[in-house]
C-alpha cells in the first residue's frame, strides 16, 4: 500500500501465527506485510521495510529442507525480531548452537528480565508467555545477550544491540502472552522507529488515489451480495469513481431471510449507486441439483457467480473491471499467498473457481486487509452497523450451510431457521460477542415428536465462535437457556426441523463452516 510508511515485513516460515503477527503490528498503527521466508535480500531491499519479523514455523533448523532466509537479510542494516523458530535462525546462522530439546516446552512460562529499554521497555519484571517448541537455543551467536530467561529457557530472550536483533523463544503475538501486544508495540515503535500511519483515515484517501489512477475513466462492475466485505468494496469504489460503478446485487437462491431488501435499501436508496438485480435463483439452484461435495459446489458457484456477471455487462456495455471483496486471509489460506510453506486449507469464492477466460480484469481493493480492518473502514464510509457489524457470511452464502444436496425447500428451511438463531442472540445481548453464528442443515433425519404424532424430520445444528481473524476460533459458551429458547422456538416455527444440536468444535480442528 503506496503512502503507509515503511513496512513491517514478516518473513513466513509455516507458522499458524504469521497473519497474527502481522495483524498485531497493524494494530499498532503500523503497516504490515508478510513475505516469503526465502525472498532475495535484494528484493526485500526493495520494499523498505522499517523492520523485519522472522516468523515461528514447524520446522526444526537441522531439519532436511529446513527453510531458512537469504543470509544477506542480516546485512540490510533494519531490525529483526526472530520469534521462536525464527530466533534459533539467529543461533543456526550467526555462529551460536541449537540442539533438540529433551522435552518440548508447550504452553504457559514466566518471563523474567531487567531490561528497562528497548524490546521489553515498560514490560513487568515477571510476565506470563506463551510457549511452543521442540529446539533450543544452547550457545549463543556472538555479539548477543541474554535479556530474558524463563524456568526451562536460558536464552527465552536475547538481544544484539548493535546489530538491532531481538529474538524471543515465546510467542508475543498470541493473547497467552499477556504483555506480547506492548513488546510488539517496543518493537516496531521504540526499536524500529515507525510512526501512527496505518489507520482507515488514511487509508481511505490512499485507497482511492490507487483505484482512480487503475481505473482511470473505465467502467467496473462490482457484486453484491449483502455481506461486509462486497459492501466495503462497493462503497470504497463508488467513492473513488462514482457513476463508473455499476453493482450488480444477484439473488442466487442462497441468501439469508431477507438479505435482497437489506441491499437494495442500502445501496440504491442510501448511496445512489447504479445497483442492478438479478434474480438468478433456479440458475444456480438447478446447477447444484445433486451435487454434494463442497469444493465441487464452491466452484459450480464461483464460476456461475461470474458468468452471471458476464452476461450482466454485455447489456450494460462493456465493463473493464470486476470488482471483489476479497480479504488478506481469503488469500492467504486459499492460495498460499506468501509463496512460502502455507497450504491449502479450502477454496474462498472471492479467490477461487474464476474461468480462465473472464473478461474482465479484477480490482480487489480489499486484499491487504484483514477482517476487523474491513468494518472500520466501512465505518469510515458511513455504511450503517447493520451492514458492517453483521456476522462474516460465506461468499456461497447457503450453498456451504446446507450439507449434502441444495435445494430450494432446504435453503428455505435454514433461511427460518438461521434468523430464529440471530434473533435470539440479538435479543440476549450476545451478537457483537461473537465473531459468526450460524446454522447448519444436516444430510441426515431424526425421529421427534411433535403434537403428539410421529415425525421424521430434518436435524440443524447451530455453530458460534469466538475468533479475533478467522484464522482461529473458539466455539461460545451460550447460557444453556438461550440454547433452549432457540432450540424450541426452531422446532416449534420452523416446518421441516424437528431436532437441534450445537457444536462445541474449535478451529483447529475443525473450520468454522462445515463445508
Amino acid at each position: 500500500m503506496q503512502g503507509a510508511g515503511q513496512p513491517i515485513v514478516v518473513l513466513d516460515f509455516g507458522a499458524q501465527y504469521s497473519k497474527l503477527i502481522a495483524r498485531r503490528v497493524r494494530e499498532a498503527n503500523v503497516y504490515s506485510l508478510i513475505l516469503p521466508y526465502n525472498i532475495p535480500a535484494e528484493e526485500l531491499r526493495a520494499h523498505q521495510p522499517a523492520g523485519i519479523i522472522f516468523s515461528g514455523g514447524p520446522a526444526g533448523v537441522h531439519a532436511a529442507g529446513a527453510p531458512k532466509p537469504d543470509p544477506a537479510v542480516y546485512d540490510l542494516g533494519v531490525p529483526i525480531l526472530g520469534i521462536c523458530y525464527g530466533v534459533q535462525l539467529f543461533a543456526d546462522m550467526l555462529g551460536g548452537k541449537v540442539e533438540r530439546a529433551t522435552a518440548r516446552e508447550y504452553g504457559l512460562a514466566h518471563l523474567e528480565h531487567g531490561d528497562s529499554k528497548g524490546f521489553l521497555k515498560h514490560i513487568a519484571p515477571k510476565t506470563q508467555v506463551w510457549m511452543s517448541h521442540g529446539d533450543r537455543i544452547t550457545e549463543l551467536p556472538p555479539g548477543f545477550e541474554v535479556i530474558g530467561t524463563t524456568e526451562h529457557s536460558p536464552y527465552a530472550a536475547i538481544a544484539d544491540a548493535k546489530r538491532r536483533c531481538f529474538g524471543v523463544q515465546f510467542h508475543p503475538e498470541v493473547i497467552h502472552t499477556v504483555e506480547g501486544t506492548k513488546m510488539l508495540n517496543n518493537f516496531v515503535h521504540e526499536v524500529c522507529g515507525c510512526k501512527d500511519s496505518w489507520t482507515m483515515h488514511n487509508f481511505v484517501d490512499q485507497a482511492v488515489d490507487e483505484i482512480r489512477a487503475a481505473v482511470g475513466k473505465k467502467k467496473v462492475l462490482c457484486g453484491l451480495s449483502g455481506g461486509v466485505d462486497s459492501s466495503v468494496a462497493a462503497a470504497l469504489i463508488h467513492k473513488a469513481i462514482g457513476d463508473q460503478l455499476t453493482c450488480v446485487f444477484v439473488n442466487n437462491g442462497l441468501l439469508r431471510l431477507g438479505e435482497d431488501e437489506l441491499v437494495q435499501r442500502v445501496f440504491r436508496d442510501h448511496f445512489h449507486i447504479n445497483l442492478v438485480y438479478v434474480d438468478a435463483e433456479k440458475l444456480f439452484l438447478d446447477a447444484l441439483q445433486g451435487v454434494t461435495e463442497p469444493e465441487r459446489k464452491r466452484k459450480i458457484i464461483g464460476n456461475l457467480f461470474v458468468e452471471v456477471f458476464e452476461q450482466e455487462a454485455t447489456k450494460l456495455g462493456h465493463m473493464d473491471f470486476l470488482a471483489q471483496g476479497t480479504l488478506y486471509p481469503d488469500v492467504i489460506e486459499s492460495v498460499s499467498a506468501t509463496g512460502g510453506p502455507s497450504v491449502t486449507i479450502k477454496s474462498h469464492h472471492n479467490v477461487g473457481g474464476l474461468p480462465e477466460k473472464m473478461n474482465m480484469a479484477l480490482l480487489e481493493p480489499l486484499r491487504e486487509l484483514f477482517k476487523d480492518e474491513v468494518r472500520a473502514l466501512g465505518r469510515e464510509l458511513g455504511l450503517p452497523n447493520e451492514v458492517v457489524g453483521r456476522h462474516p457470511f460465506p461468499g456461497p452464502g447457503l450453498g456451504v450451510r446446507v450439507v449434502g444436496e441444495v435445494t430450494k425447500e432446504r435453503c428455505d428451511t435454514l433461511r427460518q431457521a438461521d434468523a430464529i438463531f440471530i434473533d435470539e442472540i440479538r435479543k440476549h445481548g450476545l451478537y457483537d460477542a461473537i465473531w459468526q453464528a450460524l446454522v447448519c442443515l444436516l444430510p441426515v433425519r431424526s425421529v421427534g415428536v411433535q403434537g403428539d404424532e410421529r415425525t421424521y424430520e430434518e436435524v440443524c445444528s447451530l455453530r458460534a465462535v469466538t475468533s479475533e481473524d478467522a484464522m482461529t476460533a473458539d466455539w461460545y459458551r451460550f447460557p444453556p437457556e438461550v440454547l433452549q429458547r432457540v432450540a424450541n422456538r426452531i422446532c416449534n416455527e420452523v416446518k421441516h426441523i424437528n431436532r437441534v444440536l450445537y457444536d462445541v468444535t474449535s478451529k483447529p480442528p475443525g473450520t468454522i463452516e462445515w463445508e
